[in-house]
Parts: structure tokens; C-alpha cells; sequence
């Protein structure tokens, strides 16, 4: 067998990683070799190779109990002034960036924009949301296009939207408050001359204005000489842009130097009393750029040094000490984090830990966590953490433990399949990993699987899986970061026997009718390959992103689909689809309506179906979604979209009452390998009175689909008491983060005069998933059993989850009028 080496070409040298070191990747005649799963150097690489990384210290904010958090913030919102409230939503905000909720916590944002009592924080907080809004633009161009002009992607001005009248602002009313002088004042600053608007200048903080209006000696001045004030050219003529041009500002040494060298006399010109939210988004953009730089370091610092209160110094403390920790600067990392720690930020324990086994010392890593886990209600993480100082059964106890409380943590999953791997059990490997792949689509996950594809030599399983992972990240470097996952596709490519377009498209359509969502995503990178319509396949893509949680990767890919589009009326069908996506339906319904005038398609037919029926209410509607419906079908397409639409239209048919057409409509559908219409037809069934029709229909998805989480809980429907426990316990196994089998499960064990066990199960599942109707239900659980604070407690969590949720509001009034 010949030595085989993978070779990658950078700017500067090929880097040559040898079979010495990875003889799991041979190649023999450009084949892979056999892969002996008895040879002791294929052993010693494998065991190279699933050394698992220890999971990171998120720089998050990370409340031991978020729901208590999260109730607190609620109720100090509701008395607090107007001006403490942009404050409180930033909490909010890290709170749920904490959670991973990203839709949450950009809401909270927004909620702090709007709340904004400041000029600053206005400004602030305005640049903070186009900054998480970067890489939307198109979707501003499109709405133009529409003739609405979107606010929110455009630049801000910032001082002319601020209402006079707001609280804490300085107000200017013409008859009242005169200008001294010209209506601009020029700035002298060493050799320098600025000009500005004295007005907007005076806007910006109480002691601008007493200078500018205030009967000084500067107030009748149109020049005015700054030099000695410490403020930079650059920093007095770009304040008002600077933090809208971010992150790109942050690569000007002289706009880092105003930001990090700033004292607290100069930080409170700048930001008046929002500091703490300047620097926050100051370390947020910085940290994205380079986590250990010293323009982070220094952002951080001046974070802990604006923070005000117990919770901006846990936030920030913490966040300090994370990044210390990354730049091995371990002494300094223990202090912030033995202060955050103090202060109350439990999570903090974790980089404390890391630090003792840094030193040699597990033991004492062990008894701090020990110590917190004694203390309260014990969390995934806390398990995980103590397992990186364990061994053998030890380790696995405490990881299965980590799973059991929190079964989205990732790395317990990825130690367990390496620990099979290692002992040549890759079968059980494989199904260790699919748990979580299951439910989470992964990375790290995904590239572990490609490893025991390649034991088992399974190259086209192995194929699917590294072409999943260029769909989701094209610069995807594997084997910890060494190899680019393009090369690693190569090399695997060579051992597999190539597909013809016909051929994947037949293999498109198997993997899709099987709800094979991964295996379809893999496909269809192959084919964009070839010569096949793009636009097409870019759009096949997204849909299957959506389908897989991957909101933001599909939003690329229908960007993608816009670009290849091969004619004008496919590019508006694909802005339709956009603008539908960014929850501008009325617009997405304009572009369906010009794509089918220029010519009449199935995808225009469909979009304009699905935006209509989602758009309106009228009983009306049902009838033009029917005959929009059937316009699409009458149209060219593949048997997958037709698929889908005939799967829609039976809905209606159901929602209308038509049972025979809607039957009608699945049957056909199931006819061209749309496997998901057996729902749909166990639905009809079960409105026949034909119970066990439905449960047949429902098992013949469960047998079909690969991922069939969501059949089992629908199938659950259909039958007795003892199978649907059953199927909704499958349910739990398969996807752990949908909600229905706990709410089903607590609400049996209220039944049968369980209430502790009924309100210890919705527990489990708030523990690790912050979601609305499990809140709302434990609120009525503690109600009902008279335990008015925990009810209140819940019920503001939930509204911070949804402000405007009518039967939460209710409750919350219900509730909050029988606190004593």
C-alpha cells in the first residue's frame, strides 16, 4: 500500500499531512484502501482521530434559573421608569442570546431600540440592530422595488426621529429655546475645522447644551477651540455615523483609540448614561472579529467598568474572563472569574473548573462543581462540565446524566460515539451520533458520522455527509481544522461510481420521498456541479434548509436561487419567496402576481397560493387558494413540487369540509412519491370516524420516512391511551425538543392527581427549551394547585417569550390580582 498525503496549497507554503499520521485515508491505485478495522495502525489513527476538543466557556450571559430571570426583568418593566427600560431589554436580549433563541433575542433588540428614552441609546441601539441586520440589504432593494420603503435596513437619523417630548431628552421648541448665534458652530481641534449642526451637536448630552445655549462665554462663539479637550478630528466629526459604519470602523486605529482610551468623564460625553450598552455592542462586533485581540480585551474592560449593577457585572465579568481564558492569561482569567462567580453568575464555575485542571488539580475542579450541584436544582451542563474530570464508567455516568437533563448538548453525544470508535464498535458509533443528527443538525456531528462512514467503508454515505457540510459552510475545515472538507469530498469522490444527471435526479427523488432531508441536501450540492439549472436546484435547497432549522443557510440559498435565475419571471418568484421568508407577505404576493404576468408558471401559481392562504382569514379565500392551486398544477413541473401542492390542496379540501377531494388529492400525490401525504389522509380517516384507518395510514409514514419524529407524534392521535404514551415517548427519543409529549404527559399525571409529577415533567423540558406553551401550562399547574407566586412567575416568563399572547395575558391578570 502506498503512503498517501493530503496536500493543501495556501498563499504561502502546501501543507503535506502524511498516512503516518492518517492512514485512515489511504489511497491505493487513487482508490481508498479497505479500511482493516483489526490493524493496530488503523486503531492508533482512529483514536488520533476522535480525540473530542472540551466544549467551549460561552462568553454568555447564563442565569443558573433563566425563567426566574426572564420574570424578574418582566415585572421590573412594568414599574420601572421609562428611562431604566432600553436596559432591562438589553438583559433581556442576553438572556435569550444565551438560550440561542436568536429570534428572541434580535425582538429584545428591537425592544430596546424602541424604548430608547436617549439619544444615545437610540443611536446605539440602532446601529446595534443594523449591524445584526448586515447581509439584508437585498431585502430593503426588493421592498423598494415593491414601492414600500423599509426603515429598518436604511440609515437612521437618529436625532430628527426622536420625539421632543421624551423623557430625559434635552427639548428644543422654537418660541422658547433660542439659538445663541449661527445655526452652526465649527469645532477647531488643533490644525482641524469641523462644522456642525448646533442643534443636533447641543442634541447629544446635558453638557453640550449648556455649552452651546447655556449663557457661556462658548455659547455666542461660531468657532470654538477643542484642542485641549482630548476629542480626536475623527472622533468629533464621525460620532454620529461611526457606530453605523460597524464592524468595518473597528479596522481604523484612530476610531479604536477614541473607543477603548475613553475615561468616564469622555465615555459619558459620548454615550451620556448608556456606557455599558455602548461597550456591550462595542465587545459584541469586536469579539466576531477576533475574540483574543487587544481592541477586545480593551472594549471589555471598559464593559466591566460601565457595568452599574449586579447583573451588567456578572455579564461582563464573565465575558472579560472568557476571552482571558482564550488568551491563556490564566491568572487574570481566575480573578474575573472567581468575581462573576461571586456576584452570582453561576455559570462562571465552569471557567474556574477548566482553570483548577489546567494546574493538574480535577480533584478541586470536581468539589467547585460539587459544590454548585449541591447547592440547587443540578442542569445539563453541570454534568458535562464534571465528566472532563472523570474517566472511564465515571465519565460516561455523569455524560448520560448531562443528556437525560439537557438532551441538546452536543459534546456528550460526540464522546460517547468516539469512545465506541475507539473500541471498534462503529455500528453502535453511528447510531450514537444519528441521536443528535436526528433532532440538531451539527457540524462537528456531521463530521464525526463522515468518520465512521469511512470505518465502515461506506464512501457514499461518507460522500453525503462531507457534501451536507459544503452546503452549510463552504470553508468547512475537518479533522480539527487541518483539511478542508473540498479536499476530504475529493478524495472520497474517487471511490464511489459517478451519478449522470438522470441518475440524481432519480436519487433526488428516492432521498425525498423518504424524508431523507440530508441525503436530498447532498444530492442536490452534486448536481449544481453540472449544467442543470441552478436556480432551480438553489431553491430545492432552501426549502430543505428550512426544513432542517437552518434559517439563515436558507435565506443564502434563495438568495442564490434569485441570482440563477434563468428568466425574469423565475427571478420574481424567487424575490416573492424572500420577501414571504422576511414576513412581508403582501409584497411576496406582488412579485407571484408579476411573475404570472409575464408568464403563467407552477412555482408563481404556488407562491401566490401559499402566500394568500396564509395572508387571509375570509371564508372566500379557500375557494381563489383551490383555483390557484390547481392553475399550478395544470402547469410544468416535477413530481416533487407537484407533489407538495397536491398535498396543499387537499388541506383545504379538509379545512372545507370536502373529504372525497381531499382524498382525492392525497392519493394522487402518494401516487408520484409524496410521502408525507399519508398524513394527510390519516387525517381524513380520522374525520370519517375511522380511527384505525388513520393509525394505518400514519404507520405507513413512520415505516417510509427517514426522519419520523413528527409521525409518530401525529399517529399518537389515533390510538389508545397505552400506544400513545408509547409513540409519544418514541417522540422524546427521536426529537427531545418537541414540546406536545411533555404537555401530553404532565397533563395526565394532573389527570390522575399527580400535580407534583405533572409540574416536575414540564420542568424538565423548560430546563433546556423556552417555549411558550410549557410555561403557560406550568403557570395553570401552580395556579391550580395555589402556588400564586410560581403561577406569576411563570406567567411573566412566558410574556417575555411573547409579549401579546392573548390566554397568557389573561392568566397573568388572573393571577397577578390574587398576589397578596
Amino acid at each position: 500500500m502506498r503512503k498517501l498525503f493530503f496536500s493543501e496549497l495556501s498563499s504561502c507554503k502546501e501543507t503535506k499531512l502524511h498516512a503516518a499520521t492518517h492512514s485512515w485515508l489511504p489511497l491505493d491505485k487513487g482508490k481508498l484502501s479497505k479500511f482493516t478495522a483489526h490493524s493496530s495502525s488503523s486503531s492508533s489513527s482512529i483514536e488520533s482521530l476522535m480525540k473530542m476538543p472540551e466544549p467551549a466557556v460561552l462568553p454568555h450571559f447564563k442565569p443558573a434559573d433563566y425563567v426566574d430571570i426572564l420574570a424578574q426583568i418582566h415585572e421590573e418593566l412594568e414599574y420601572c421608569p421609562p428611562d431604566d427600560k432600553s436596559c432591562l431589554y438589553l438583559l433581556q436580549f442576553q438572556v435569550f442570546r444565551g438560550l440561542g433563541e436568536t429570534k428572541l433575542s434580535r425582538r429584545s433588540l428591537q425592544a430596546a431600540w424602541e424604548k430608547a428614552s436617549t439619544i444615545h441609546e437610540k443611536l446605539i441601539f440602532g446601529a446595534w440592530l443594523k449591524y445584526e441586520k448586515r447581509g439584508e440589504q437585498p431585502i430593503s432593494d426588493l421592498l423598494g422595488s415593491c414601492g414600500k420603503c423599509s426603515q429598518e435596513f436604511k440609515l437612521l437619523d437618529f436625532v430628527s426621529q426622536i420625539s421632543a417630548e421624551s423623557h430625559g431628552m434635552i427639548s428644543y421648541d422654537d418660541e422658547s429655546d433660542e439659538f445663541q448665534g449661527s445655526s452652526v458652530v465649527h469645532l477647531r481641534i488643533r490644525d482641524d475645522m469641523i462644522a456642525c449642526d448646533r442643534r443636533k451637536l447641543a442634541a447629544l448630552s446635558t453638557p453640550l447644551y449648556a455649552m452651546l445655549n447655556g449663557g457661556f462665554r462658548e455659547s455666542y462663539l461660531e468657532v470654538i477651540d477643542m484642542s485641549r479637550n482630548g476629542i480626536s478630528p475623527i472622533g468629533a466629526s464621525r460620532m454620529l455615523v461611526l457606530l453605523n459604519e460597524l464592524p468595518e470602523c473597528l479596522n481604523d486605529e484612530q476610531v479604536v483609540r477614541i473607543f477603548s482610551s475613553a475615561n468616564k468623564q469622555q465615555r459619558s460625553t459620548m454615550a451620556g448614561n448608556a456606557s455599558f450598552s455602548l461597550y456591550c455592542l462595542l465587545s459584541e462586533v469586536s469579539m466576531s472579529i477576533s475574540a483574543t485581540s487587544d481592541v477586545t480585551i480593551s472594549f471589555l474592560e471598559k464593559l466591566v467598568d460601565s457595568a452599574s449593577d449586579s447583573r451588567q457585572k456578572q455579564l461582563s465579568l464573565h465575558q472579560l474572563a472568557c476571552m482571558r481564558l482564550l488568551r491563556k492569561d490564566h491568572t487574570e482569567a481566575e480573578r474575573l472569574f472567581n468575581a462573576a462567580f461571586t456576584a452570582g453568575h453561576l455559570y462562571s464555575v465552569v471557567g474556574l473548573a477548566r482553570l483548577a485542571s489546567l494546574r493538574s488539580n480535577r480533584h478541586f475542579s470536581l468539589k467547585l462543581l460539587d459544590s454548585v450541584m449541591s447547592s440547587r436544582w443540578p442542569l445539563g451542563w453541570m454534568y458535562q462540565e464534571r465528566a472532563l474530570y472523570l474517566d472511564g464508567d465515571s465519565k460516561l455516568e455523569n455524560l448520560n446524566k448531562a443528556t437525560e437533563l439537557d438532551p441538546t448538548l452536543t459534546y456528550p453525544y460526540m464522546v460517547r460515539a468516539a469512545s465506541l470508535m475507539k473500541r471498534q464498535s462503529v455500528e453502535a458509533a453511528l447510531m450514537e451520533i444519528n441521536r443528535i443528527l436526528g433532532f440538531k443538525l451539527v457540524l462537528e456531528c456531521l463530521e464525526l458520522r463522515f468518520c465512521c462512514y469511512l470505518a465502515l467503508e461506506d464512501y457514499r454515505a461518507a460522500l453525503c455527509d462531507v457534501q451536507a457540510i459544503l452546503t452549510l459552510a463552504p470553508d468547512y475545515r475537518m479533522i480539527g481544522g487541518r483539511v478542508a472538507a473540498k479536499q476530504l469530498r475529493m478524495l472520497v469522490m474517487e471511490n464511489v461510481e459517478q451519478w449522470t444527471t438522470a441518475d440524481c435526479w432519480m436519487q433526488l427523488y428516492d432521498r425525498w420521498s423518504s424524508v431523507d432531508d440530508i441525503g436530498s441536501l447532498s444530492v442536490i450540492y452534486q448536481m449544481l456541479e453540472s449544467d442543470a439549472a441552478k436556480g432551480v436546484l438553489y431553491f430545492r435547497q432552501s426549502l430543505l434548509l428550512l426544513r432542517l432549522n437552518c434559517p439563515e443557510a436558507a435565506m443564502r440559498s434563495l438568495q442564490l436561487a434569485r441570482e440563477h435565475a434563468a428568466s425574469q419571471h423565475e427571478r420574481l418568484v424567487y424575490e416573492g419567496w424572500i420577501l414571504y421568508d422576511t414576513g412581508h407577505c403582501e409584497e411576496g404576493l406582488q412579485k407571484a402576481e408579476a411573475s404570472i404576468a409575464i408568464q403563467r408558471s407552477f412555482e408563481a401559481f404556488f407562491l401566490k397560493a401559499y402566500a394568500l392562504a396564509d395572508s387571509s382569514l375570509e371564508p372566500s379565500t379557500s375557494a381563489t387558494v383551490v383555483s390557484l392551486l390547481e392553475d399550478a398544477l395544470r402547469c410544468p413541473s416535477d413530481r416533487l413540487r407537484k407533489g407538495q401542492a397536491l398535498n396543499n390542496l387537499g388541506s383545504v379540501y379538509v379545512d372545507c369540509g370536502k373529504l372525497d377531494l381531499a382524498a382525492e388529492c392525497y392519493i394522487n400525490a402518494l401516487k408520484i412519491g409524496h410521502t408525507r401525504a399519508h398524513q394527510g389522509l390519516a387525517r381524513v380517516h380520522f374525520l370519517r370516524n375511522n380511527r384505525t384507518g388513520a393509525f394505518e395510514e400514519m404507520t405507513k409514514l413512520i415505516e417510509k420516512a427517514r426522519s419520523n419524529a413528527s409521525a409518530y407524534e401525529k399517529r399518537s392521535e389515533y390510538c389508545d391511551r397505552d400506544l400513545t404514551k408509547a409513540d409519544l415517548q418514541m417522540v422524546t427519543k427521536l426529537d427531545p425538543l418537541r414540546v406536545y409529549p411533555y404537555r401530553y404527559r404532565a397533563a395526565v399525571l394532573m389527570d390522575n392527581h399527580k400535580e407534583k409529577d405533572a409540574i416536575s415533567e414540564l420542568t424538565k423540558a423548560i430546563a433546556f427549551k423556552a417555549d411558550l406553551n410549557l410555561l403557560h401550562l406550568r403557570a395553570a399547574f401552580h395556579e391550580h394547585v395555589g402556588d400564586i407566586s410560581g403561577a406569576l412567575r411563570d406567567c411573566r416568563a412566558a410574556l417575555s417569550v411573547d409579549p401579546n399572547h392573548q390566554e397568557m395575558l389573561e392568566l397573568h391578570h388572573r393571577v397577578n390580582s390574587q398576589e397578596p
